[in-house]
Formats: structure tokens, C-alpha cells, sequence
């Protein structure tokens, strides 16, 4: 028997993986460094960069004021004149505090120079709630960056798909943006050693089902699988569909699985009104709409603020159960 089969499968969780993706891009490209608050002496917030400033010193992995405009100020410029930065935005909140860079600068510029410039910017962001962290640190804004025509937005729910959507986003020549979750840091998985990149633009059937589809993003996929689990109890063979890319958005996999299984429902952790699932909902009524049997259903958080209170929060969050609910609702069970 081989070593490799008796070590077994190699298992890596979500917050090591993000540390490996980093480090591999770094390895590959002389003209990559991470800029960001607390990146370097501290090893990010949640730990992700940890030994990386050792490792490649501070010319590579920069400690940065607090001002998230300069810091994704410093993203856009370096990247037109030829680097390939990795920007970390600590939380996804503070995008609030460099939306212009965001939205005038880094999605418009090569537009506007007509293609003069690329912009090969990878920007990791932690979103969701979970951690009692509040309203200002914990919300989901992915609907947000997907509205702005010239980024990509990628969504991992799992540490394979965490490193290597940052090893895709960091080879890919357009601004990239990596939402990861917090509360998804200690979930392992197999995680190869090598690099290897997953497809941007692409979904992952995740649970084969022909009764019903979920559509979930980021850590609702987990979510989504545990009330499939449930659902099969009572009758009901879910498909449950892991977004991954949000844009761009993998339409043709959401149709096929329509075709399938007839009727559906998309959860996202980001508020419901005005959330990503409007899109998918929209999308899959005008490409879809004869295999439909019943109207696509929504589940996400109130329109409100997160809860500080822990007891707030957990009600706040959506979950197996309200996926539940609302299948059996569509269903009429």
C-alpha cells in the first residue's frame, strides 16, 4: 500500500487553505504581494496570513494605515502599472469606506482607458454573521460588488474551492473579488497540496437530486445539505447547487437543474430584499420558465441591521430550518 493511501485523504480547513492559496500565488508570481490592516505582524485578524511576512518580508506582505480607500487605492495603482496585488479588506462592511476606488476607479479604469490598462487586482473580504460581531462587521454585500459592471465576485463554501478560487482570482487579468465567511474558518475538507485553480463563472452540484433544487450561496450551502438531509426523510430528493461565482453567474448549470427537478428555492445569508437570489430568481423565470411547476422561493435574513444579542443574531441568520419550511411550503407538505 502506498504512503499517500495510508495517510489517507490530506485535510485542510477553510483558514489554512486560505493561507496555502496565498502562499502558492506568491511562490508563482515575483509581482504579487498582500497589502491590507494588519496583514503582516499579525497575520490578519482571523489568522489567514499567518507566517507569511516571515516568509517573504515586507516589501511582499504590507502593513497598511487604517484607510481602506488607500488600500484599495494602492491595488488599482499598482496593478495598472504592473503588479498583481492582493488587497485584503479586513471586513466586507468597510467597502463602504472605498466604494469610489471600488466602483469609479478599479471596475471602470481599463474601460475607460480602452484597454490600455489591465487591473489584476484580487481583493479578499470576510463576510456574514455568526461571531456577535454586530451590524458593522457582519453583514453580506456580494449583491452589492455583482451590480458593478468590470468585477468578478466568488463565493467559497468550503476550503478547496477557498484556495482555489484565490489561486483563479489571482491569475485572472480583471479585478477579483474572494467573499469568504467567517464562521466557515474550522470546516475541513480535502484540500490538495498542489496549486490548481476553480473555474470562475462556474457552479458545483454539491447533493444530485431530481425533486427539488437549492440554490445557495456561500455558507448556506452547508446549510442547504442539512436540510436536504431532512427533506429526503420526508420524500423529498433535493438538488442542492453551490453558487460559487456570483459574477459571473453559471446560469447554464441553474437551468439544467431546473429541468431536473421542476421547482426551487435560492438562501443567501445577505438580506432578502434586494438580495443575489432576486437575480437568480429572475434569470431562471427567463431562460426556464415552461420547466417551472411552481414559483421559485427566497430564503434570506430581515430587512434589518445584524443583531449585536447573540439570541437576535441566531434568529437573524437563515438556516436549515427556514429552508425547511419554506420547501415544504412550495410543495404544499
Amino acid at each position: 500500500m502506498s504512503e499517500a493511501l495510508k495517510e489517507g485523504p490530506r485535510m485542510l480547513p477553510y483558514v489554512s487553505a486560505i493561507t496555502e492559496g496565498v502562499r502558492q500565488v506568491l511562490q508563482e508570481q515575483d509581482n504579487a504581494f498582500v497589502a491590507g490592516e494588519d496583514v503582516g505582524q499579525a497575520g490578519s485578524v482571523f489568522g489567514y496570513y499567518q507566517g507569511l511576512l516571515a516568509e517573504f518580508g515586507d516589501r511582499r506582505i504590507v502593513d497598511t494605515p487604517i484607510s481602506e480607500k488607500g488600500i484599495i487605492g494602492l491595488g488599482v495603482g499598482a496593478a495598472a502599472t504592473g503588479c498583481r496585488p492582493i488587497i485584503d479588506v479586513m471586513f466586507m462592511d468597510f467597502l463602504g469606506e472605498c466604494m469610489d476606488e471600488v466602483a469609479n476607479q478599479m471596475a471602470k479604469m481599463r474601460f475607460m482607458f480602452g484597454g490600455g490598462a489591465t487591473l489584476p487586482v484580487t481583493v479578499l473580504t470576510m463576510a456574514g454573521a455568526g461571531m456577535n460581531l454586530a451590524a458593522q462587521h457582519s453583514q453580506s454585500w456580494e449583491a452589492f460588488l455583482a451590480h458593478l459592471p468590470g468585477v468578478k465576485v466568488l463565493m467559497p463554501s468550503n476550503a478547496y474551492d477557498a484556495k482555489g478560487m484565490i489561486i483563479a482570482a489571482a491569475r485572472d487579468d480583471n479585478p477579483v473579488f474572494v467573499v469568504m465567511n467567517k464562521m466557515s474558518l474550522a470546516m475541513q475538507c480535502e484540500v490538495p497540496a498542489e496549486m490548481y485553480e476553480v473555474p470562475l463563472g462556474k457552479a458545483a452540484v454539491v447533493r444530485e437530486g431530481t425533486g427539488f433544487s437549492i440554490f445557495a450561496m456561500g455558507r448556506m450551502v452547508h446549510e442547504a445539505l442539512a436540510a436536504a438531509k431532512t427533506l429526503e426523510g420526508l420524500g423529498v430528493d433535493c438538488e442542492v447547487v453551490d453558487v460559487r461565482s456570483i459574477q459571473p453567474f453559471d446560469s447554464e448549470t441553474a437551468v439544467a437543474s431546473i429541468k431536473k427537478t421542476h421547482r426551487a428555492l435560492v438562501v443567501h445569508e445577505a438580506v432578502r430584499f434586494g438580495g443575489f437570489g432576486g437575480e437568480i430568481v429572475a434569470q431562471l423565470q427567463e431562460e426556464a420558465f415552461d420547466y417551472l411547476d411552481a414559483p421559485i422561493a427566497r430564503v434570506g435574513a430581515p430587512f434589518s441591521p445584524v443583531p449585536y444579542s447573540p439570541a437576535l443574531e441566531k434568529l437573524y441568520i437563515p438556516n436549515a430550518e427556514r429552508i425547511v419550511a419554506e420547501v415544504k411550503k412550495v410543495l404544499g407538505i
